[in-house]
């Protein structure tokens, strides 16, 4: 028995602490931050590289592009998402018809292929449109709301004679003046630019308003009113409405304007000057020489 154990060797008893190296891992893998590597940062850097090394192939890309090409076109050109007719209200026969010529749209389309803002644009570029709303509303239907401008005054000019609104802006062409015999007239380069003006000046004519034939621009500067019987008014470019104000007051108490007058000139405000007719001027002087005792020849 003594002879067994002299020859079994005494086990080396192993130390219970961890090895430098394995409480240095130990302790690391405690840590929150390197845990989460392991779990959700080496997964992802696997699944992104091996994403990378599917889509660096031209082949593969093509590929993944055109499936999603067919997808994209399956969704949007489902029925809910097509858009069948256009609707336009608010606008007159003619510029609804403009409108349609200028967005040129042919249906059915997808509605994911309309431009709503540009189609905007595009209806605002037209001379009568001042504003317009597009949607696209339930069963296919483009609504266009349309706000035209409304004619307030016929404008003529070296070019012709066109349509403005109250703030002079632009409307459209007119043929002729009696088209709109029931606007307004102004004639002269710049008055565009003063409609609100000439408007103003017509509504303190509104006594003598069926004798006006139109307002004149002078010089881009001041206005003249011309009125029938060849009679014409000068207003001065300062403050001309109450120039025009003094000549109803004057008409009003002495009948000024139903004399043979041809021009009443109020550019001087403190010195208003009359102009008579030829033939009224020719009897005047008549009547002057008679006066004196002078035979005329």
């Amino acid at each position: 028995m003594q002879q067994m154990n002299a020859q079994r060797p005494d086990r080396i008893k192993r130390d219970p602490a961890p090895s430098r190296a394995a409480y240095r891992i130990h302790r690391l893998w405690l840590t929150p931050l390197f845990r989460a590597l392991l779990r959700v940062g080496l997964p992802s850097f696997t699944v992104i590289m091996l994403i990378g090394l599917y889509v660096s192939d031209a082949e593969n890309r093509e590929r993944m592009n055109n499936i999603a090409r067919e997808f994209r076109a399956a969704i949007e050109t489902r029925d809910e998402f097509m858009v069948k007719l256009m609707a336009i209200d608010g606008a007159t026969v003619p510029v609804a018809a403009d409108i349609r010529e200028v967005l040129s749209q042919d249906f059915p389309v997808s509605s994911f292929d309309l431009d709503l803002e540009a189609m905007k644009a595009q209806v605002e570029t037209l001379d009568a449109v001042k504003s317009a709303q597009l949607r696209i509303q339930s069963g296919g239907v483009l609504q266009i709301l349309v706000m035209e401008r409304i004619p307030a005054i016929v404008w003529r000019n070296n070019q012709g004679t066109v349509l403005l609104d109250a703030a002079g802006v632009l409307v459209g062409p007119v043929e002729t003046r009696m088209d709109r015999a029931d606007l307004p007239l102004v004639a002269g380069e710049g008055a565009q630019d003063h409609i609100p003006e000439a408007l103003d000046l017509l509504q303190a004519a509104a006594p003598i308003m069926d004798r006006v034939k139109g307002l004149v621009r002078i010089g881009e500067r001041r206005w003249d009113i011309v009125l029938d019987r060849n009679q014409r008014i000068l207003l001065p470019a300062d403050d001309p409405i109450l120039a025009m104000a003094r000549i109803i007051t004057l008409d009003d108490a002495q009948d000024m304007l139903a004399r043979d007058l041809s021009v009443v000139d109020m550019r001087l405000g403190y010195r208003p000057t009359i102009r008579l007719q030829h033939d009224a001027a020719d009897g005047l002087r008549r009547i002057r020489v008679s006066e004196i005792g002078v035979t005329q020849e």
